[in-house]
């Protein structure tokens, strides 16, 4: 799964080979044309601007699953001109996308909060998925209740979803951090530690949460099924793309519900492409797919709707108030300035 780590992060510069490609051939032509003595009439033509959008994704179903709109053809089908740009580091394309070096990205609700209070001008557009079950925090049988958690060693990744999703578990249950002891590790590490009793609860993300559960050595005493519209993956747009790419975007949202429909009616082909892209065996991708709620048309006029209290701009304070307690954004964002619905009614025909 991503990490939400607002932490500062050195973007990588994206390279585009085929700009690359394009200006050695604008040379090649330029030469031609002055042997022809065509050069400054042909050349003093503007060039047509690209419509390209150049959207960021990382490991996560939600966002993997743009591969199945591009494999299957749904991309084409709107007519929207996408290039999917893989980033294997997932806080690279949140730097790329505020640097202005992607037209969108895919990223979380969490994750866009640091930029909007910077007045970085981004907007969700769509709402891929909430994380439904995929984190958890795990305890062993001993452990009955989350009074049982008090002075327990907790093993967490520090800052990252799995920190919000313990913060949320203990608020919820009359707990407080300081009941609990937290230890520092990533998520594999804290999953191994689990497993080899050096500690009495992890908080985890799968497949590390279906490998435990398949031990028989812990289960779930809190899932992420259980603080519903708390971890909104997104697809965040540039202001300028939204302005200059529009067409294409809007494309890009309904091709996303052909998407949405074709894993719910074919989860093992849709798993077989996914898996592929993360270099995976169908068979172990499929235990993403339950704990991932992949939003339909409908799912995403609530999100984006502000009165509903399970939507983006309902559950924002939530959400910045952890960050801010950990220090992790400078300023309090203003949540409806990062939300444009407009995109999302337009493909619905309204």
């Amino acid at each position: 799964m991503y990490q939400t780590d607002t932490r500062r992060v050195r973007p990588t510069v994206l390279r585009d080979t085929r700009a690359t490609a394009t200006s050695s051939l604008l040379k090649r032509l330029k030469t031609t044309l002055a042997v022809l003595g065509l050069g400054s009439a042909l050349l003093a033509a503007p060039a047509p601007a690209l419509a390209e959008v150049k959207v960021g994704v990382s490991d996560w179903p939600g966002w993997v699953a743009w591969y199945v709109a591009e494999q299957k053809g749904f991309f084409k089908k709107y007519k929207a001109d996408v290039k999917l740009v893989w980033f294997a580091n997932y806080t690279d394309s949140i730097s790329a996308l505020s640097s202005g070096q992607l037209d969108a990205n895919c990223q979380t609700w969490s994750d866009t909060m640091g930029p909007l209070a910077k007045g970085v001008p981004v907007k969700a557009v769509l709402v891929n998925d909430n994380s439904a079950g995929n984190d958890a925090l795990m305890v062993s049988d001993k452990i009955k209740g989350f009074a049982d958690l008090k002075g327990k060693r907790i093993a967490l990744e520090e800052f990252s979803i799995s920190h919000f999703v313990l913060a949320t578990a203990l608020a919820k249950n009359g707990l407080t951090q300081k009941d609990v002891k937290v230890v520092n590790l990533s998520a594999g590490d804290a999953a191994a530690a689990f497993l080899a009793g050096r500690v009495d609860a992890a908080v985890v993300w799968n497949p590390w949460v279906s490998q435990i559960e398949k031990s028989g050595k812990g289960k779930p005493l809190f899932t992420s099924k259980d603080m519903p519209g708390l971890i909104p993956d997104l697809l965040v747009a540039q202001d300028k793309a939204i302005k200059t790419k529009h067409k294409d975007l809007v494309g890009m949202i309904r091709a996303w519900f052909d998407t949405e429909k074709f894993i719910r009616d074919n989860p093992d082909e849709a798993a077989k492409i996914m898996s592929k892209v993360v270099g995976m065996k169908a068979e172990d991708y499929k235990v993403f797919l339950p704990g991932t709620r992949f939003f339909d048309a409908a799912a995403n006029q609530t999100a984006l709707t502000p009165t509903d209290a399970k939507s983006l701009q309902a559950v924002a304070p939530t959400i910045s108030a952890f960050l801010l307690d950990k220090k992790l954004i400078d300023g309090k964002p203003d949540a409806a300035k990062g939300i444009d619905a407009s995109l999302l009614a337009e493909a619905l025909g309204k």
